[in-house]
């Protein structure tokens, strides 16, 4: 028997996930479309048994989510889906108005043309999956889209702040657009931003992002208020940037 010539069968391909990343999207996704709710309780033993992993895979998987601010423990009952509270949201709420706000005011007047273009492909991407309305692939979909805007606008750390935060903004982010309606308005707030982006004009890229996060805002907060029983305070929009800082 001829010994088979040598090719690239075996060489491993490093671009595919590992278990504990698989583990890690799985019950992220769980998290982001509502079948696992805030706080219920995520025993070990039930998770390995849903999944079919070890328990190491499973405890590795929490503590990424916990570093997340997706999983909280709550005493010694273990961990469980971590609960935001109104006050947390409006407080991220406002923060992104603040950053994001000025992200897109940033790209608008420093992004290359290689940049401009791959940010009109994501926008391209982000809007068939408005038109279909999958609150899962949305949400994908409109973090690809601002990690553009977050390269783009050529400052580091807003990037890594926000960052920090993706895992609650896209929570919210599932939140708002799974509710009614909402894709439909969040298409044309972002058609806005997208608009203005090509014109280069910052000044109505910044207004049209604020108003964006602002609308969004209203509704993940009004159905967070429903279920705490308080009053959904509307956020506080940031001054407006001048173009030439």
């Amino acid at each position: 028997m001829r010994r088979a010539l040598r090719d690239d069968s075996l060489r491993v391909t490093r671009n595919q996930p590992t278990l504990r990343e698989i583990v890690v999207d799985k019950l992220r996704q769980a998290i982001m479309t509502f079948q696992l709710l805030p706080g219920d309780r995520l025993v070990e033993r039930d998770l390995c048994e849903r999944l079919g992993v070890s328990r190491t895979s499973v405890r590795e998987a929490l503590r990424q989510l916990e570093a997340e601010g997706l999983v909280e423990h709550s005493g010694t009952r273990g961990p469980r889906v971590a609960v935001i509270t109104l006050e947390d949201a409006r407080d991220i709420y406002e923060l992104r108005c603040m950053l994001e706000s000025t992200v897109v005011q940033l790209f608008t007047q420093k992004a290359t043309r290689r940049q401009m273009a791959e940010l009109e492909h994501a926008w391209e991407i982000l809007k068939e999956t408005l038109r279909e309305g999958d609150t899962n692939e949305i949400v994908e979909a409109v973090s690809d889209f601002y990690g553009m805007l977050y390269e783009g606008a050529g400052n580091r750390i807003a990037g890594q702040i926000l960052s920090q935060l993706q895992a609650r903004v896209n929570y919210l982010r599932a939140t708002s657009v799974s509710q009614k309606e909402r894709s439909l308005d969040s298409f044309r707030e972002m058609m806005r931003i997208m608009e203005a982006i090509k014109a280069r004009d910052p000044v109505a890229a910044h207004e049209a992002c604020v108003a964006h996060i602002q609308a969004a805002a209203k509704v993940a907060l009004a159905v967070l208020a429903a279920k705490s029983g308080e009053s959904a305070e509307p956020i506080t929009p940031p001054l407006r940037v001048a173009p030439h800082l």
